[in-house]
C-alpha cells in the first residue's frame, strides 16, 4: 500500500503532504513495507555506498566522542539525492547514554532556550531535570499524574537561538555552543568530507509517541554550502525526504537510535518531515532496540563521563516512549555576520519578561514538534 500511495501521487498535487498523511494516520495503520531501513544494510536500487575519509579522523579522536573508527561506519547515499549521507549508528556501545543524558539533563539548562519559557518564569525552567526526576522515577500510581516539565519539553535551542516568528538568527541572541556537541559534529562532518565545520546553532526536538515534525526546508542559515547534521536517539521514526518542490513525492526511511544524517549540497535544501514515531515492539525495551546499554566498550581516551545509574534510570523511563533529535548547523560563512535583534522585552503568558520570545514560542512552526499533548 505504501508503494501504491507513493506511485499514484500525480505531480502538481501536494505529493509530499499526501505521503505525510499516509504515514501519520492511526487507523488503519500504514503499510511500512516501502520504508528504507539502512540498519539492514541490504543493497537496493535506492541505497548506494557513501565514501568517507577515515584519514581525517583518527581512531582516538573518534573514541573521544564515543564513535567507532570511521572505517567501521556503515554509510549510505540515496540514488537521486546527491549530498545526502546516512550513517547507521556509528556510536560505540556504551556511548549513547551520555548523549541521551546531555539532551535531557544538560542542554535544556539555562541560558539555553526552550518552549516552556513562553509559559513559565525563568526560575521555574531553571533546572528542568531536577524538577522532573521524581515524577519520572516514581512507580505508576494507577491515576493520571501531571506531566513533568521534561515530558512537556518540545524543543531547546543552542548557540544562535532560532527565532520561530521571523525564522531568523540574530547576533545578540546567542549563548555558547556546547563544546562536546561541537566536537562530535566536527568529527562526523570531517569524515564526510567537510573539514572545519563550525557548529554555531542547534535545535533539539523532543518527540513523544504521537508527535510529528511538519514539512519544511532548513534555509535560515546564511551559508548553505555547509552541511546540516542530524542525530537521533531513543525511539525510531519515519523520516521523509522529498525534492525542491512539495509536488515531488518523498522517499520514506527509518531513523533508529544512534543514526546520523548529513545533508549537504543539493540535499541541504530539500523538503523533509517526520510524520510518525515508531514505538518499540511489545516485549522489547527502548534500550535494547537502541543499543543504549550502559555496558561500556569505551576506550580510556574518551572524554565522555560515565552516566550514573540514577540518571540512566530516568533517561530510560523517558526514551521508553520518546525520541530525541539534535540538528546542528553552521550559520555563517567566511566574512558573513548577523544583524542584531531589537531589544524589546515582552511579557509572556505567565506575566514574566521574555527576550523577544526568540525561540521561546511554540507556534506550531514546521520546525517545532507538532503534538496533541500539552
Amino acid at each position: 500500500m505504501a508503494k501504491m500511495a507513493a506511485s499514484t501521487v500525480v505531480r502538481g498535487e501536494d505529493a509530499f503532504k499526501k505521503i505525510f498523511k499516509f504515514y501519520k494516520r492511526k487507523s488503519p495503520p500504514p503499510d511500512f513495507s516501502d520504508v528504507t531501513d539502512f540498519s539492514k544494510g541490504v543493497p537496493s536500487d535506492k541505497m548506494v555506498p557513501a565514501a568517507l575519509d577515515p584519514s581525517v579522523v583518527s581512531d582516538a579522536e573518534a573514541a573521544r566522542v564515543g564513535l567507532q573508527p570511521v572505517r567501521d561506519w556503515r554509510a549510505f547515499g540515496l540514488q537521486g539525492y546527491p549530498g545526502f549521507i546516512f550513517i547507521s549508528n556509528p556510536f560505540l556501545l556504551g556511548s549513547q547514554p551520555f548523549w541521551v543524558r546531555q539532551c535531557l539533563k544538560t542542554y535544556p539548562q539555562k541560558p539555553n532556550v526552550c518552549n516552556l519559557d513562553m509559559h513559565m518564569s525563568p526560575s521555574l525552567t531553571q533546572d528542568i531535570w531536577d524538577k522532573s526526576v521524581h515524577g519520572l522515577s516514581a512507580p505508576p500510581s494507577g491515576r493520571r499524574e501531571p506531566k513533568t516539565l521534561l515530558e512537556r519539553l518540545r524543543w531547546v535551542t543552542l548557540g544562535y537561538h532560532y527565532n520561530w516568528d521571523s525564522k531568523t538568527y540574530s547576533a545578540n541572541h546567542y549563548t555558547p555552543f556546547p563544546a562536546d556537541l561541537h566536537l562530535l559534529s566536527l568529527q562526523i562532518t570531517a569524515a564526510c568530507g567537510f573539514q572545519g565545520f563550525n557548529a554555531e546553532a542547534g535545535i533539539l526536538n523532543y518527540y513523544r509517541s504521537d508527535s510529528s515534525l511538519g514539512i519544511h526546508v532548513d534555509e535560515s542559515e546564511l551559508d548553505h554550502s555547509r552541511p546540516l547534521l542530524s542525530l537521533s536517539f531513543g525511539q525510531s521514526a519515519i523520516f521523509l525526504l522529498g525534492g525542491i518542490h512539495r509536488q515531488d513525492p518523498p522517499i520514506a526511511m527509518y531513523m533508529h537510535s544512534g543514526d546520523v544524517m548529513v545533508m549537504s549540497g543539493q540535499s541541504r535544501l530539500l523538503y523533509h518531515a517526520v510524520p510518525r514515531i515508531v514505538s518499540a515492539p511489545q516485549g522489547h525495551t527502548a534500550t535494547q532496540l537502541a543499543g543504549c546499554s550502559r555496558t561500556s566498550s569505551l576506550q580510556d581516551s574518551t572524554e565522555l563521563d560515565t552516566v550514573s545509574e540514577e540518571d540512566w534510570a530516568v533517561c530510560c523511563k523517558y526514551i521508553q516512549s520518546s525520541r530525541l533529535n539534535v540538528t546542528v548547523r553552521q550559520v555563517l560563512g567566511p566574512g558573513q555576520s548577523l544583524p542584531e535583534a531589537p531589544s524589546s522585552p515582552q511579557k509572556t503568558a505567565a506575566g514574566q519578561t521574555a527576550w523577544d520570545r526568540d525561540g521561546a514560542a511554540d507556534r506550531g512552526s514546521c520546525y517545532s514538534v507538532n503534538t496533541s499533548q500539552t
